[in-house]
């Protein structure tokens, strides 16, 4: 398996000629890096105006392995190949670097660039990505990836330092400022007598042939006429390392390869509606930072928040008045470490009265709201206190606690709940204080401990009596000055008392079924399957002409093509009965066919727009004007791999990715409305593509400012 990083960007606060000379002090040998042996120069070429220096350099590395591991590998050192390309120009350095020995067993590759900072132009940055792929090593594959991955990390952990080092042996020696360079004085002339201003040029890739064959500057310049991307990263985009730290806290460098890789992969699928940094980072913490895991459990939790509406719940959502006046819970204060706290009377808590009263579902969207104002609370006290604060503290009392609290529907209630919590709000619990636990507490422990993640279990603390009053209690954990009252402390808490919901307030199972609060109805979306040889199709008859079709779509489960049709005549409706030829029903989303097979494209039916393919992951927001009545059909299909023609092998993606399609079976989450042509008003502006952003969720440094599709606007 192939191991990859990505470095976040590091800031250097100095100029970019004062950084490389510092740089250049690290060649031939660098005693910071102990394993760095030795250097030699293989390759080097200036141009004329010393502008480009291209060197390419073999270093000599002493792996710290085992000895008998070198014993069978027949090596003692490890030759490495460095290439590094300056532009003084443009102000840039590229280095790469790849493995010379075992090089037909292990492939390693690395690039690192310092760049000018986008915003300040006396400051620098600098990042790096590298890969391992480790095809055959004696039979001990395994091992020789950990030691690489361990001295890898432990020299990017040093990177940042051997800079600092050499840039203070430069101002102990007086030297603070290095001059830009300037072109030579017969350039000058040239560029006095321009009238016009010539464009920068592009970063330049010197090609190994041009230090073989002695290629002058301008011969160089030509070969390079398309322009590159910025290279220079920036907190909107790559994450700054300062940024992390202040924000999201201390990680392995490998750990912050997983969230800008993961951030990157969601930037580029699910544009306008990336959460926040400390939200992927939860995802990453529940799965230990296996990309492939908490990737699934995250897009699973986007689509969850998007069809339920969840950011939306503390602003659209009032809680019922019972459970303002009977649900025993509340936030109080922070607990030492400055997590919000978060307090639970669930003793004194009549959970039966509150189930009979208002179901199961809107005790369900309280406890979510309970959720939601938590994370909100992390980022305000993550700036009261200066330092990254991402989850909370609960405590819970259990004084009261009895059989009627064991009441079946209530268990029943108080599992799913845990279910959905432990599912899209993983690692936001901090610490779990269980107070004056009576004798039926082991009773609900053994029922709902299977659905809590060993992780989650982890921070349960759980105090019978007066326990929490004695040595390792509360007073580790919560300032005295705000211990509640009914816990022996001084400080009023407003957390409601509980009690008794009165019987007069029950609903019948009948009136809970219809009330207009369930959750998972509430949803202005619709979910469907495609099946290889059975898209799912959606019907929309337009009266008026210059009506607007819109949609909005997520595609929860392999890769499919989106069509729109225009027929004039009405297709059959499906038959409910048939499962191959218009309808299947599966537990995933239904499955709807209306094009009948003997239709032939052009004549019963026409296309109006280009299809577009659309992977797995993505989001999908558009709109057409009608320029017809008639019928129109949306038509989302499995997306087959094209086939590859006999000259050409297929893509090693293209292999990976139907590897990765394990069934012909894809799935679509969708909303479609029309506007109509009075309501439209002849306003393209309001037809584009629109975010379907998270308030709560969605960074506001979001660097994708642009939805996945251009509206599909009626050419």
């Amino acid at each position: 398996m192939v191991q990859k990083y990505q470095s976040p960007v590091r800031v250097y606060k100095h100029p970019f000629e004062l950084i490389m000379a510092a740089y250049e002090r690290r060649f031939p040998t660098c005693p910071l890096i102990p394993m760095f042996v030795a250097s030699d120069t293989v390759n080097e070429y200036k141009s004329e105006d010393e502008a480009i220096h291209v060197i390419e350099r073999r270093c000599k590395l002493d792996i710290d392995a085992p000895r008998l591991l070198k014993k069978i590998a027949g090596v003692d050192y490890v030759y490495f190949v460095q290439k590094n390309s300056l532009n003084r120009r443009e102000r840039t350095l590229h280095i790469e670097a790849y493995n010379e020995t075992f090089s037909n067993r292990v492939i390693i590759n690395e690039h690192c660039c310092y760049t000018v900072h986008p915003e300040n132009e006396d400051w620098t940055c600098f990042e790096q990505s590298a890969s391992l792929d480790i095809k055959s090593f004696f039979g001990f594959e395994s091992t020789v990836e950990k030691i690489a991955m361990k001295q890898y990390t432990s020299n990017i952990k040093k990177g940042k330092e051997i800079i600092e080092y050499y840039l203070k042996q430069l101002e102990e020696e007086g030297i603070t400022f290095v001059p830009r360079w300037t072109p030579p004085v017969a350039c000058k002339l040239e560029s006095s007598t321009s009238h016009t201003r010539r464009p920068v040029s592009p970063a330049i890739n010197i090609p190994d042939s041009a230090t073989k064959e002695g290629l002058n500057n301008k011969e160089i310049l030509n070969t390079s006429s398309s322009p590159s991307e910025p290279t220079a990263g920036t907190p909107d985009d790559k994450l700054d390392a300062d940024y992390i730290k202040r924000y999201l806290g201390d990680l392995t460098p490998m750990q912050e390869s997983c969230l800008i890789r993961l951030r990157q992969w969601l930037q580029e699928t699910h544009k306008g509606k990336i959460p926040k940094d400390e939200h992927i980072l939860r995802f990453l913490r529940a799965r230990d930072f296996n990309i492939d895991k908490a990737r699934e459990i995250l897009c699973q939790s986007l689509t969850w928040r998007k069809q339920h509406q969840v950011d939306y719940i503390l602003d659209t959502w009032n809680p019922p008045q019972v459970l303002q006046d009977y649900y025993a819970g509340g936030w109080h204060h922070h607990d030492k470490d400055g997590r919000p706290l978060y307090v639970l009377r669930l003793g004194q808590m009549d959970t039966k009265g509150l189930v009979r009263a208002l179901g199961e579902e809107a005790l369900l969207r309280y406890v979510l709201s309970i959720n939601e104002e938590g994370l909100r609370r992390c980022e305000e006290n993550t700036k009261v206190f200066g330092r990254p604060i991402s989850s909370w503290t609960c405590l819970v009392d259990l004084e009261g606690l009895n059989m009627r609290h064991l009441w079946r529907p209530g268990v029943k209630a108080l599992l799913r709940i845990i279910e959905v919590v432990e599912a899209n709000y993983p690692e936001t619990l901090g610490r779990l204080l269980i107070l004056r636990a009576p004798r039926v507490f082991p009773v609900l422990w053994t029922l709902v401990s299977p659905f809590i993640d060993d992780n989650t279990r982890k921070k349960f603390l759980i105090y019978a009596g007066n326990d929490y009053q004695g040595p390792g209690g509360l007073l580790d954990y919560i300032d005295k000055e705000i211990i509640p009252d009914f816990l022996g402390g001084e400080c009023m808490c407003e957390v409601p008392e509980g009690g008794l919901v009165p019987k007069s307030l029950y609903r019948t199972a009948e009136e809970l079924e219809n009330e207009d609060i369930k959750l998972w109805t509430e949803t202005i979306y619709q979910s469907a399957s495609v099946f290889k040889g059975a898209p799912h199709e959606v019907l929309i008859q337009i009266v008026d002409a210059s009506s607007v079709i819109t949609w909005d779509f997520d595609v929860c489960k392999g890769d499919i093509v989106f069509n729109i049709f225009h027929s004039k005549r009405a297709p059959q409706p499906p038959k409910k009965d048939s499962l191959g030829a218009h309808s299947i029903t599966s537990p995933g989303g239904n499955n709807v066919q209306l094009i009948d097979k003997v239709w032939q494209l052009g004549r019963d039916y026409s296309m109006v727009e280009s299809p577009l393919i659309c992977k797995e992951g993505e989001s999908v927001q558009g709109s057409h004007v009608t320029r017809w009545p008639g019928f129109y059909i949306l038509q989302w299909k499995f997306h087959s791999m094209p086939a590859c023609a006999a000259t050409n092998l297929p893509r090693v993606d293209d292999v990976l990715a139907s590897l990765q399609v394990s069934s012909h079976k894809c799935k679509v989450m969708y909303y479609t409305e029309v506007i109509g042509s009075e309501d439209f008003r002849g306003s393209m502006t309001s037809l584009e593509s629109s975010h379907s952003g998270f308030s709560q969720l969605s960074a506001a440094t979001t660097s994708s400012s642009q939805s996945h599709s251009s509206s599909m606007i009626s050419r």
